[in-house]
């Protein structure tokens, strides 16, 4: 069968179209649904084929917005409510927190709210600090909600697809990196189970954590690692952060021995802190040396491109530490080949060339 290759915002959108198509109680409402540049293209098309009542534009007041979803949601709706940046959501977290995740406890079962939250991430544009945040963390310490971060279209697909039929809140959160990557993306509706991690290598050396589009970053890194020595990793995709795949991660532990976590958050933040919590709980035993968290520095994205390039995690910084972990020497020639092989065909600052932003 001939593979089919989707950009990440193609997957995304056609998730959409197909899910509206399949149920009708589905809706698609957010700032920029409707324009021209159609949220990155994810919603490209769907006011044409579906029509004014179950695609538009919303006013900007995000608090208003969420709970008009949540109190659609708990009436036979199925919402889609889109921000085109995560830090719009700040301003709809009362509703988030206190009603959409309370629903299902406070009602006995009784009344659910199956409501998805696509939030988008990630650097690029010189957006700054009030546009480059990482909230994930913080959304995870509430009970009731679940939080998706693909890394990749295949992934997007299918986790979009089942986070619209879960009947409790899911926050899809998307890195607008990941919209520019390309995979084999089946036409058919197919469905990721959430809480469900993925490997992308298979081995006997490290087990290495990451998600979103730091998975693509690390097995990047990694890639060119194994290139100058005999280290087999084994690469974990969280793909969903709530609930965490424990059983997944905890059985490679128990191969590996040793285990790194790599993301771009900061550090006193960052999500490893609950990961970390959660592993060594179940395989602390299993654990030959201390985990290794690569993270970002303490401080807000600079707008400036120039500054931004020092604000996220360094690839062949990360490199290093890997390989210091893993007790490797290697000669000056071979860090100057990795450092060059890390950086060569990068920019730290456009998601995509051919599409200038901001939304």
């Amino acid at each position: 069968m001939l593979k089919r290759i989707l950009y990440g915002h193609e997957a995304i959108n056609e998730a959409t179209h197909q899910v509206m198509q399949a149920d009708k109680s589905v809706i698609v409402i957010g700032e920029g649904v409707p324009d021209p540049k159609r949220i990155f293209n994810t919603t490209s098309g769907l006011v044409e084929k579906f029509g004014k009542d179950r695609v538009f534009d919303s006013p900007l007041s995000e608090n208003a917005v969420t709970g008009i979803c949540i109190g659609a949601s708990m009436n036979g709706m199925r919402p889609i409510l889109i921000h085109q940046r995560v830090d719009f959501s700040f301003l709809s977290f009362d509703q988030i927190i206190n009603n959409a995740a309370k629903m299902n406890f406070m009602f006995n079962g009784n009344h659910n709210s199956p409501l998805v939250i696509r939030l988008i991430v990630g650097r690029g544009w010189g957006q700054g600090p009030q546009h480059s945040q990482n909230i994930h963390t913080s959304l995870s310490c509430f009970p009731g909600i679940k939080i998706v971060m693909p890394s990749n279209p295949y992934d997007a697909k299918g986790l979009l697809i089942s986070s619209v039929e879960d009947n409790n809140p899911v926050i899809f959160i998307e890195h607008r990196w990941m919209h520019y990557t390309r995979n084999n993306v089946p036409k058919s509706i197919y469905r990721i189970p959430i809480g469900k991690a993925s490997f992308l290598s298979k081995g006997k050396d490290v087990t290495i954590l990451s998600y979103s589009h730091h998975s693509n970053e690390i097995l990047k890194i990694c890639n060119e690692i194994s290139k100058i020595s005999n280290f087999n990793f084994e690469l974990i995709d969280l793909r969903s952060l709530v609930p965490l795949d424990c059983s997944t991660i905890g059985k490679s532990i128990k191969k590996t021995g040793k285990l790194i976590i790599y993301e771009n958050q900061e550090f006193h933040s960052c999500f490893s802190g609950e990961i970390l919590k959660q592993i060594t709980e179940k395989v602390f035993d299993s654990l030959t040396k201390p985990p290794l968290l690569i993270s970002g520095p303490r401080y807000p994205v600079p707008t400036s491109h120039y500054l931004s390039k020092y604000s996220y995690v360094d690839s062949f910084n990360a490199a290093k530490k890997i390989i210091k972990f893993m007790g490797m020497r290697l000669s000056e020639k071979k860090f100057k080949d990795l450092n060059y092989n890390l950086e060569i065909n990068t920019d730290h600052d456009k998601p995509n060339v051919e599409f200038t932003g901001p939304f």
